[in-house]
């Protein structure tokens, strides 16, 4: 099972317009507990984001009279920024976004490397539907091992990879998978243990499985992660 970001998402976030003022969005921020707010037009359309960061630019360099030719592009936004009253001075724009039917891995990829913490969510017409923040993709570990262990011996054991389900032994307990048993080739072993990884709320794969034949080298690719111990040994 994959878990999409409109099942995670928060729907009808709370959020700013371009004429919101600075008092309002700092207001907004304490009030709801939050690091941002994305900012929509009249029509409900994503145009930027503010944050706690674009708001404490007022505080650090607002006062700041130091303007000289060597100032980087990136200083001189940040002194404008520090100058705004509104949030269409203030927002960061374009926004950094995702769809609804992105996996929620794609969104904790996107997060993790422009270090968000809410990541708005939008239609195809660009209007925003949710936001869903770093708590909500954690969410998936919570599922529960009955659920995981159906997926790993129904979805990929038997539909996926066409296996026998009765040769391999699945238990799961805190979303740690154990496979104990044996499969066709050694290859399989890898492929079984990086889609057993892959799955919403599996935490780690420790495989103890021994396999028929060769079958020639093995994808470093498919190796998966995280996987604790792989115990392989040919029948």
């Amino acid at each position: 099972m994959k878990t999409l970001v409109s099942s995670v998402m928060t729907v009808r976030p709370v959020v700013a317009t371009e004429t919101t003022g600075f008092k309002e969005i700092a207001g907004l921020l304490a009030e709801y507990r939050i690091s941002a707010l994305p900012v929509v037009d009249e029509v409900g359309r994503l145009v930027g984001v503010v944050s706690e960061a674009d708001l404490l630019l007022k505080e650090t360099l607002a006062r700041s009279q130091r303007h000289h030719l060597l100032e980087s592009d990136r200083q001189r936004r940040e002194l404008a920024k520090a100058g705004a009253v509104l949030a269409s001075d203030l927002m960061t724009s374009p926004a950094v976004a995702i769809g609804p039917s992105a996996l929620i891995s794609a969104a904790a990829r996107l997060m993790h490397d422009r270090r968000l913490k809410r990541l708005p969510v939008v239609d195809d017409d660009g209007n925003l539907i949710g936001i869903v923040t770093r708590s909500d993709l954690l969410r998936v570990f919570l599922r529960p091992d009955s659920l995981i262990r159906e997926d790993v011996v129904e979805g990929v054991i038997g539909r996926t990879l066409w296996m026998d389900p009765n040769s391999i032994e699945v238990r799961v307990t805190d979303g740690v998978v154990e496979l104990d048993g044996q499969v066709d080739t050694k290859s399989d072993i890898r492929v079984l243990c990086h889609l057993v990884g892959g799955l919403d709320g599996v935490v780690a794969v420790v495989a103890r499985l021994s396999y028929r034949s060769e079958d020639g080298r093995v994808d470093p690719a498919l190796i998966p992660w995280p996987l604790l111990r792989s115990a392989a040994h040919r029948a």
